[in-house]
């Protein structure tokens, strides 16, 4: 029998599984092996063949097919066949490279596909919704895509949007206990929740009945399988008519799609477009180079001037950029993984290194996110507070102590609480007022909180498990009351209606009947309302006194509710607010139709309830890092103002006195979200400094503070996790999803997905992007220095004529391949797996405006190309005329004579070095700027002497490209030395004494590239030393000397933004010095900083 028509008991039984527990790991593990993966059948995924084709449409293979082509037409079959089989090699070894880095790419998306929240062994997890099997229960809730065909057992005011399958536009509302007819359509079994449909309204809780092609939307997708048009549609007119033109126009947009595809240059992310362009330029720039060759030798067609063409060509073409590119992006997609973040989009891992500012939320990401109830005032009866406890989630560890009075009255002694009156209810049943404030905490609620085998057990959002933990240490929770379902009709408390918390409304409202002895009828109705303050409290027109009755709220008991809230806040606790009246209404066929604003209205005070969440540990480290790698930070958080302030002060994203700052600046520091709102742009963009702290924030508060953030040139980082972020991760540069708390709504606007959602784990995602960043900047700059140096040194050498004019390259086609194989593929892939530099969080975000060829690359590039160039023409032309005779010979390009051999060791002079030095330049570009001989700063036991024996131990930090360098050298030998290859494909002889010129040559190379660091160094040593923090030390002793207060404000703004709070002691000797020249020898911090802030 279909599962909508029969009860879904019977469903459960059918598919052998309990809705409390659900499956065991071990049985949803034998389902998946039986049923599959829970997915669509999106396509063949990873396909070779479009790799394979990939391989051969690329610049570097396009020239090299005419190379051969152009050997092959002049019967030079050795250069011919050496040029297949560099081709064949190319396509092979860049085909499993890609293929490889295209199913690691494939399997980190995996990880970022949409979750589910299930019950598996009795508790509540999230799992990817491709393990998802027939038999799971999966929990839903409003932003939720629906993972797989669900029969609802438990619906709360559940609709979902179901226009994907059924084309109905309007939400769809659902129920769990109807069945329907067999025949019935998919859009009228409104006890199934269909795969891919989205809820709009409500929760529930439903179990697996089909998953992946099984499925209603898998139905329809077979049916529908085909692949959209990719041809450009034709621009008609009104009536549907065209002209030939718009015909030809249509096709030519086509053609140029497919041929740029076919190139790369409008597929893939933005680095990758750019970096195909580059290839197709070099391309370009080859031919010209090749005419170039043949206009110096008068357009001869004779082959050794073809084959110097050839060569000259393919010393341009940069060997597997866009291989290498894929291939390090995949690494940094695998790194990032391991360090709980999930990239969905490739464009993110380009933009993540230039992130300057990070928007972040509280709870959950720089807090714990496992909340304890540690404060509770019942209006009119008294505070409850809870002692410590290691385990959240029981409720019969703690104390409970009790004292009359509000929280911010002090005067009262508090007495602890007998457990065993705890546990039996009586606390709650003695006084009308508690029970009535309990009802709050367990039934605006929809947390569960339960014990499997010994062990206690929560599901729900963090927030309500604490509150519901805080109703069960009084035995007042929502199963004892409601049921052990939601919707149970057999609860002592029924739900009628509840409108859910969201981001806007910052409340929660429920509406409850009380079962009477017939059942027939409610014997009452009660309003339960919980949420922040400020958007409570309004509602309220009376307050609750001892005996649980409603009386006027006057202005001294607003002034005790506030005053309480700033006490509790200020101690770190989140603040919420509870409400509740009777329903008196007359009583309705349908309480779906209840709008919120009909039910949240006069209601009556009942108390307020504290909860603490701790930070995270590494919240404060991680925040002290973003400032010294000038990221500024912004919390924007839904909590009171209190509460966000004493957070951002633990954590140090304001300093702890920051209110004895400059009185503008201490304002604009920490808002609320109706203060920043009221401005308007032009006021947001005149203070000071934007908010660092955000309070009761709003979805399109986040909107505006990304805006603002781009008004003055920032990169901003957005978190969220509700369905409201979407807007402000879809504006912010990088949007960042909660992995475990975010709806599948937020992770589909996202560019990442933190999977442990932890503040520290954005911190990594910014230092991979870096890394990533530098490491492409590496191998670009690696490869096109190489491409000049080749270029450079095949051209200057048109002006060494033989005997019969013709030009005698200094460097032979095959030498050409050689090196583009052996010094570019393996040792740039190398370069692209180099682990991050010391500093790399250090120093200011890149821009990204610039991309990777900004001013220092290029510049780079051409230093280095030609300082290759120069030597490498140096030691053609020593051994040929210094050492020589300076005979070139007749047809050396061609073949080996008695005449060429001083041309032969000459070529082969010049091959060594010019391997040599591609081979060291790799080395070289582990660190742009630092010597080879020491590529990490100073050590506290560093002498002079470890310069000798430390680039040993640096070169083999990265076994890839240590190994790689290492093969370079060795399969040089081979080349020179066996007969027939030396001469006849090489056009090179062995060397002996030649290698003198080699060595000498490899050091002056070094001595060059060192020299030129050095420059560097020197050069940029004034802009970093105004980052570094002996320079911002020495700001630190100005502002200090300096007594007026906007000196004073520049201090300490310049000192928390450039250390951050747990920074302070970092530099601790030259903080100390510049605080005791400002006013006395030998006095404390603390004495020194009272003058100070006062």
């Amino acid at each position: 029998m279909p599962a909508h028509t029969i009860p879904f008991e019977d469903v459960l039984q059918k598919l052998s599984v309990s809705q409390e527990s659900g499956l065991s790991e071990v049985e949803a593990k034998n389902r998946k092996s039986m049923y599959g993966l829970n997915q669509l059948d999106e396509g063949p995924g990873v396909q070779p063949f479009r790799i394979l084709v990939h391989q051969v449409a690329n610049a570097l293979t396009l020239v090299l097919i005419m190379a051969m082509v152009a050997s092959f037409a002049i019967k030079s079959w050795i250069e011919g066949g050496v040029i297949t089989f560099v081709i064949i090699l190319n396509i092979v070894v860049g085909f499993f490279q890609e293929y490889s880095a295209e199913k690691t790419l494939s399997s980190i998306r995996m990880l970022g596909s949409p979750t589910a929240r299930v019950v598996r062994n009795g508790q509540s997890q999230v799992v990817p919704t491709g393990d998802l099997v027939p038999g799971d229960i999966v929990e839903l809730a409003t932003g939720n895509t629906v993972p797989a065909d669900l029969r609802l057992i438990e619906v709360v005011n559940l609709e979902t949007d179901e226009a994907l399958l059924t084309g109905e536009s309007l939400p769809v509302a659902k129920t769990s206990h109807g069945t329907f007819d067999k025949d019935v359509g998919a859009g009228d079994r409104l006890n199934i929740a269909f795969s891919s449909s989205t809820v709009t309204k409500g929760r529930s809780k439903g179990v697996v009945i089909s998953t992946g092609m099984n499925t209603e939307i898998g139905n329809i997708a077979a049916a529908l399988k085909k692949k959209g048009s990719k041809v450009r549609p034709v621009k008609g007119k009104e009536d549907g008519s065209a002209g030939f033109h718009r015909y030809m126009q249509a096709w030519v947009l086509t053609g140029g799609d497919a041929f740029g595809h076919f190139l790369g240059i409008n597929t893939g992310t933005p680095l990758q477009k750019k970096l195909s362009k580059l290839a197709i330029l070099l391309f370009f720039v080859a031919c010209i180079c090749a005419l170039i060759v043949e206009a110096a030798n008068d357009f001869s067609s004779k082959n050794e001037v073809v084959i110097y063409g050839v060569a000259t060509g393919l010393s341009m073409i940069p060997a597997s950029l866009i291989v290498v590119l894929t291939i390090t992006m995949a690494v940094g997609t695998k790194r990032m993984s391991k360090r709980n973040v999930i990239v969905r989009k490739l464009d993110s891992l380009e933009a993540l290194g230039a992130v300057t500012n990070i928007c972040s939320d509280k709870t959950g990401t720089l807090t714990q996110g496992r909340m304890v109830a540690k404060a509770a005032w019942v209006a009119g009866r008294g505070t409850f507070s809870v002692g410590t406890t290691r385990e959240p989630f029981d409720p019969t560890i703690g104390e409970i102590t009790f004292r009359e009075g509000a929280p911010c009255t002090q005067s009262n002694r508090e007495t602890a609480l007998d457990s065993s009156k705890l546990r039996s209810g009586a606390v709650v049943s003695e006084t009308k007022s508690t029970e009535r404030y309990m009802n709050i905490v367990s039934m605006a609620n929809v947390a569960h909180i339960t014990l499997v085998d010994g062990k206690w057990t929560a599901r729900g959002d963090p927030t309500e498990i604490a509150i519901q933990v805080f109703g069960s240490r009084f035995n007042w929770n929502r199963q004892r009351l409601v049921g052990g379902l939601d919707d149970s009709e057999f609860g002592d408390w029924h739900p009628l209606a509840e409108f859910p918390f969201d981001s806007d409304s910052k409340r929660m409202s429920v509406l409850y009947g009380r079962g009477s002895a017939d059942r027939e009828k409610f014997s009452a109705r009660w309003v339960f309302t919980k949420g922040a303050l400020e958007r409570v409290l309004p509602l309220c027109v009376n307050i609750q006194n001892d005996n649980g009755e409603a009386q006027p709220l006057t202005d001294e008991d607003l002034k005790t509710i506030n005053d309480s809230v700033d006490y509790l806040a200020n101690q770190g606790l989140r603040v919420l607010c509870l409400a509740s009246y009777e329903w008196t209404r007359p009583e309705m066929v349908d309480y779906s139709q209840l709008k919120r604003g009909d039910v949240e209205q006069e209601l009556t005070f009942c108390g307020l309830i504290g909860l603490y969440d701790p930070p995270r540990p590494e919240s404060a480290d991680a925040v002290a890092a973003c400032a010294r790698a000038s990221v500024t930070v912004h919390m924007l958080t839904g909590d009171h103002l209190g509460t966000a302030t004493a957070v951002a002060k633990q954590v140090g994203i304001i300093p702890a006195r920051y209110e004895n700052l400059a009185a503008d600046v201490s304002r604009s520091m920490v808002m609320t979200a109706m203060q920043f709102d009221k401005l308007s742009d032009d006021e947001v963009d005149h203070l000071p400094v934007l908010p660092r702290v955000i309070a009761r924030c709003t979805p399109q508060t986040k909107v505006r503070m990304i805006d603002a953030l781009h008004r003055r040139d920032k990169f901003a980082a957005m978190t969220g996790d509700g369905v409201n972020d979407s807007p402000s991760l879809v504006r912010a540069d990088v949007g960042i999803a909660m992995g475990q708390a975010g709806s599948d709504v937020a992770k589909d606007a996202s560019d990442i997905i933190l999977t442990d959602d932890n503040f520290a784990s954005i911190l990594n995602a910014v230092e991979e992007g870096r890394r990533l960043f530098d490491n492409i900047k590496r191998f670009i700059l690696h490869v096109l220095a190489e491409n000049i140096a080749q270029a450079c040194t095949l051209l200057v050498g048109l002006a060494f004529k033989d005997r019969a004019g013709n030009s005698v390259f200094p460097l032979a086609p095959v030498q050409i391949l050689w090196v583009i194989m052996a010094t570019s593929g393996m040792p740039d892939m190398g370069l692209g797996m180099e682990v991050a530099v010391p500093d790399i969080m250090d120093r200011p975000p890149h821009d990204l405006k610039t991309g990777v060829f900004n001013t220092e690359l290029i510049v780079d590039m051409v230093v280095y190309g030609m300082w290759m160039s120069i030597l490498c023409i140096a030691s053609f032309v020593i051994v040929v005329w210094g050492f020589g005779d300076g005979n070139l010979g007749s047809n050396c390009n061609n073949a080996y004579s008695d005449e060429c051999k001083l041309v032969f060791r000459a070529r082969a002079t010049t091959f060594v070095c010019l391997t040599w030095f591609a081979l060291f330049l790799a080395w070289e570009m582990v660190n742009f700027r630092r010597s080879f001989f020491r590529q990490k700063p100073k050590g506290d036991n560093h002498c002079w002497y470890h310069v000798f024996y430390q680039w040993w131990i640096d070169s083999r930090q990265n076994p890839f490209l240590f190994w790689a360098v290492i093969a370079g050298f060795v399969t040089i030998f081979p080349t020179l030395y066996i007969p027939v290859i030396n001469h006849a494909v090489f056009k090179h002889e062995g060397i002996t004494w030649e290698w003198g010129i080699v060595v000498v040559e490899s050091l002056l190379f070094f001595g060059g590239c060192e020299t030129w660091k050095w420059g560097k160094r020197i050069f940029f040593h004034p802009k970093a030393e105004r980052t570094s923090p002996r320079r911002r030390n020495r700001q630190f002793t100005a502002r200090v000397n300096d007594s007026s207060s906007v000196g004073m404000v520049k201090m300490f703004l310049g000192m928390w933004s450039a250390c951050g709070k747990r920074d302070l002691g970092r530099d601790a000797r030259w903080m100390k010095w510049a605080w005791c020249r400002r006013f006395a020898e030998k006095r404390s911090e603390a004495e020194v900083a009272q003058p100070l802030l006062t």
